[in-house]
C-alpha cells in the first residue's frame, strides 16, 4: 500500500522544517508527500523547495491564486497516488510510526475506511504540553454519530477508493472541512481508533483553528453537522424535529445536548465495547 500524506501550506514555511523531518523518518517506506501552497505571501515554496531538494517522493504544487483550505485540500486528495491519505499541517509533525501504524490497521482489516490516534499539544518548539483526552473509539454503524463531542481528531487516514464514493469534500469549506469530510466516510464504513500519540499539533499565534476563529470554527462545524442530518435523511433526533434549513449553530447543539449525560455516556461506552468484542 501506497501512503500519501497531504499538505496544505498557506505562509507556514517557517515551521516546515520539523513537519519534513518528521516525514523523511517514517518506519513505514512507500509513500509519497504531495505540498499544495495556497499562493503563499511568504518565502514558503523557496524554503520548501529547499528542504526537499531532489527527493522525488516530494511533490510541491501551487495555486495561481489563494483558494483556501476547502478547495486546496480537494486538490491535494485528487492528486494522490496512494492507496491510503492523511493530512498533516505544515506547521505541526508526526511521530515515526505514524504511517505505519494505520497501514496495518487498512491491510488487516479490509472493511476499516478511517483511522485515527491520539495527539499531542505542544507549543512554539514542538514541545509537548499535554496529551489531550478527547481521542477515543467512537460507535460505529449509528446514523446519529457527528463526532460532537469531538472524538476523531488527528492523525486521521484514510483509504481514497472509498473517499472518490463519496460526495467528496466541501470545497466552500474555509474551516471545519476536515469534520465534513469524517463524517462523509464514517458512513462508508468502520472507523479505528489507534490508541497511541501518532500526532504532534503546534500551538502558535499563526495557526488556522486557534484563537480568534474558535467562534468560526464552531459555526461552521454546526452547518456540517445539519448537513450530514440532510445527507442522511433524519427528520429528528432524540425526540427532537431537525429542521427543514439551517438557522443557528445554538439550535443544532441543542439537538445534541443529550450526548452529554451521564446515561448516554454509559451506554455509548456498552456499545462500543460490545462492537470491538464482535468485531
Amino acid at each position: 500500500m501506497k501512503f500519501s500524506v497531504l499538505i496544505a501550506n498557506y505562509n507556514n514555511g517557517k515551521f516546515f522544517k520539523e513537519c519534513y523531518d518528521s516525514i523523511i523518518a517514517q518506519d513505514y517506506k512507500n509513500w509519497e508527500a504531495i505540498i499544495l501552497d495556497d499562493a503563499s505571501t511568504d518565502d514558503s515554496v523557496e524554503v520548501i523547495k529547499k528542504l526537499t531538494g531532489s527527493d522525488e517522493r516530494f511533490k510541491i504544487y501551487r495555486n495561481e491564486e489563494n483558494s483556501g483550505v476547502g478547495i486546496t485540500k480537494s486538490k491535494l486528495i485528487e492528486i494522490a497516488a496512494g492507496d491510503i491519505c492523511g493530512f498533516v499541517d505544515p506547521d505541526d509533525a508526526i511521530t515515526p510510526n505514524a504511517l505505519s501504524s494505520s497501514i496495518k490497521i487498512f491491510q488487516k482489516q479490509r472493511n476499516v475506511v478511517l483511522t485515527y490516534s491520539k495527539f499531542a499539544k505542544c507549543d512554539e518548539n514542538l514541545k509537548i504540553l499535554e496529551v489531550p483526552k478527547i481521542a477515543q473509539q467512537v460507535i460505529n454503524n449509528s446514523p446519529f454519530f457527528f463526532n460532537c463531542p469531538v472524538n476523531i481528531v488527528h492523525f486521521v487516514c484514510f483509504r481514497k477508493s472509498i473517499y472518490n464514493q463519496t460526495e467528496k469534500m466541501n470545497t466552500e469549506m474555509k474551516i471545519a472541512e476536515d469534520q465534513d469530510l469524517y463524517l462523509k466516510m464514517y458512513e462508508k464504513g468502520k472507523v479505528k481508533f489507534i490508541n497511541e500519540v501518532n500526532y504532534l499539533y503546534r500551538l502558535h499565534s499563526g495557526g488556522i483553528s486557534q484563537n480568534d476563529n474558535r467562534p468560526k470554527s464552531r459555526e461552521y462545524f454546526a452547518k456540517v453537522i445539519f448537513n450530514t442530518m440532510k445527507r442522511r435523511k433524519l427528520s429528528s433526533i432524540n425526540g427532537k424535529t431537525i429542521p427543514k434549513e439551517y438557522n443557528s449553530s445554538q439550535e443544532i447543539y441543542r439537538l445534541l445536548e443529550y450526548q452529554n449525560s451521564l446515561s448516554f455516556r454509559i451506554k455509548k461506552k456498552l456499545i462500543i465495547l460490545a462492537q470491538q468484542i464482535f468485531s
